[in-house]
């Protein structure tokens, strides 16, 4: 019979893909309070929930302990350490990175990069229409990188590459109400014009209060996911 040669070995790229997609999956259910902070999380009961072995559930694990949302104990297990606290702590820190990269794009903003700001508020606009969540985290994304580029703040920008295990899951979050995406939109808007403006005061004050609102709400799902 030809059974045993049926299938191939599968290759490592997908092994890879694999960890990295059930990484994606519980961190998400972890920063989002799905998985709540303090429970202790059982293996192979989770690989049965996604359909896996447990090999990459532990690889991926060992990925969320090093960014500390999980800490393992020796012969008691792996236990969930986010908690709403830790997210306030990562709000805070995001919006003061993001105010002072706000702060110096508006000193350094050149017109390609206004330009690429107006077009993407405009797609924005656009996606309101379609309520497509994730198209519209797409935009949000890339309207901060671009306002990163024009800062030419590497030291910070490195520095709130760390924020990014946080930030997807609280856009999705978030977004998801329509009153929250049109006052996003409205938020970008402001911002965007203070740093076409050159006015660093005003862009730095706008996007800490920008990210602390919008983080505010995230935290108060966090805390009702946790009870």
């Amino acid at each position: 019979m030809g059974g045993e040669d049926a299938l191939l070995p599968v290759e490592p790229v997908f092994l890879k893909s694999l960890r990295d997609h059930v990484y994606s999956l519980v961190r998400d259910a972890i920063v989002s309070g799905r998985l709540k902070g303090g429970e202790k999380l059982n293996e192979r009961q989770l690989a049965s929930q996604l359909g896996i072995s447990t090999t990459p559930l532990k690889e991926a694990l060992r990925v969320l302990e090093a960014e500390g949302l999980v800490r393992s104990e020796p012969r008691r297990g792996i236990y969930v350490t986010f908690n709403a606290a830790q997210a306030e702590e990562m709000m805070l820190a995001r919006a003061a990175i993001e105010s002072m990269i706000a702060r110096q794009a508006a000193k350094r903003v050149n017109e390609d990069q206004i330009a690429r700001m107006r077009a993407l508020l405009v797609e924005m606009r656009a996606g309101l229409e379609t309520v497509d969540v994730l198209q519209l985290i797409a935009l949000n994304e890339r309207f901060h990188n671009v306002i990163h580029e024009a800062s030419g703040c590497d030291y910070l920008r490195r520095l709130q590459s760390g924020q990014n295990i946080y930030n997807h899951t609280a856009r999705l979050s978030v977004l998801s109400e329509e009153r929250e995406r049109f006052l996003a939109v409205e938020e970008h808007e402001a911002i965007a014009s203070a740093i076409a403006a050159r006015e660093p005061d005003l862009a730095e004050r706008l996007m800490r209060d920008h990210v602390i609102r919008s983080g505010e709400k995230h935290l108060v799902r966090v805390s009702q996911a946790g009870n």
